[in-house]
């Protein structure tokens, strides 16, 4: 399992510091929520933590890896046992569901069977019998739980997801909730989500609050967290 320590972590784009010296420490198979305004570095810590892009200060190390100096063979490496759901899906628009789920492994060998394993993920996500399906054919939150299961079809021990309810109704967002609870009780993984909706905030074990790059609060929810009392300390969420 993961186990992430974020020492000193600023990125800047231009004059806009979109994170502004973080430093975190997240404990291999917890769930933590990111949540902030738009704009306020939810986004940019993730592809920091996911290496899909660099910090200009500061350190990111995952067990005894630092990840912020990995080149090369182990930086592919690390990316492959990042899961990553992008808050658009970003699913390509001519590859069927299978086909999309396939997508990040097909240029490597692997010693387990890809179409068996993409077909089973399909079906953990509700979605057996939808593998030739377009994504133009299928629902928002269709489109969701491909990408989640995209996501994971390398077995990653992280799970980075972007507003993974964002653009689904409340139905197919708790849906997707209780799928994230289940696939954590079957395999060590350890999720962060950015989210602005207190009640996707509320299923996970911490939050993190940011603000223009900054950790602003920090707050541990386990053993549950009322979702009133979240809303009455946060005021407007997001905010």
């Amino acid at each position: 399992m993961v186990e992430l320590d974020l020492r000193g972590v600023t990125k800047r784009y231009g004059t806009v510091t979109a994170a502004d010296h973080i430093s975190l420490s997240i404990s291999a198979g917890s769930c933590v929520a990111l949540t902030g305004a738009s704009g306020s570095g939810k986004s940019t810590l993730l592809h920091l933590i996911g290496a899909m892009e660099r910090p200009d200060e500061g350190t990111i190390v995952s067990g005894d890896v630092t990840v912020t100096g990995l080149r090369g063979a182990r930086f592919a490496a690390y990316r492959r046992n990042v899961g990553f759901v992008f808050q658009r899906y970003n699913l390509l628009p001519t590859l069927t569901a299978l086909g999309n789920v396939l997508a990040p492994v097909l240029p490597y060998r692997t010693d387990w069977d890809k179409s068996a394993r993409a077909r089973q993920l399909l079906a953990a996500v509700g979605l057996a019998g939808r593998e030739g399906s377009l994504p133009s054919r299928m629902s928002g939150g269709e489109q969701q739980r491909v990408a989640i299961a995209r996501a994971l079809i390398n077995s990653p021990s992280l799970l980075l997801a972007d507003e993974p309810t964002g653009n689904v109704d409340s139905h197919n967002a708790a849906g997707i909730l209780d799928l994230l609870d289940e696939l954590r009780a079957e395999r060590p993984m350890t999720v962060i989500l950015a989210t602005h909706d207190p009640h996707v905030a509320a299923r996970c074990e911490r939050l993190i609050r940011l603000r223009d790059g900054a950790v602003i609060d920090d707050i541990g929810l386990a053993g549950g967290y009322p979702i009133e009392r979240m809303i009455r300390r946060l005021g407007q969420f997001g905010e």
